[in-house]
């Protein structure tokens, strides 16, 4: 597996988002060669890997609003 390089920035550094599109670059091809190298097509992966994206940025934002109900209902006993 493609070694991913740690932040250089802090976060709220406004190219951080960039920077972390350039970390993570080469283990994206990465897989995206194995997916293909599989039977795969490209456009496959690629949406398969939007998905998963998508899926997972849904998860941590419902995870995060349950984290902030949970937190309002200790407050509230």
């Amino acid at each position: 597996m493609t070694e991913i390089t740690r932040p250089s920035v802090p976060e709220d550094h406004p190219d951080r988002h960039i920077r972390c599109q350039d970390a993570i670059q080469f283990a994206f091809q990465h897989l995206l060669r194995q997916a293909v190298a599989s039977g795969w097509s490209e456009s496959e992966a690629v949406a398969a890997f939007i998905d998963l994206a998508d899926n997972h940025m849904l998860s941590i934002a419902a995870n995060d609003e349950t984290n902030k109900l949970i937190e309002r209902l200790k407050r509230m006993t």
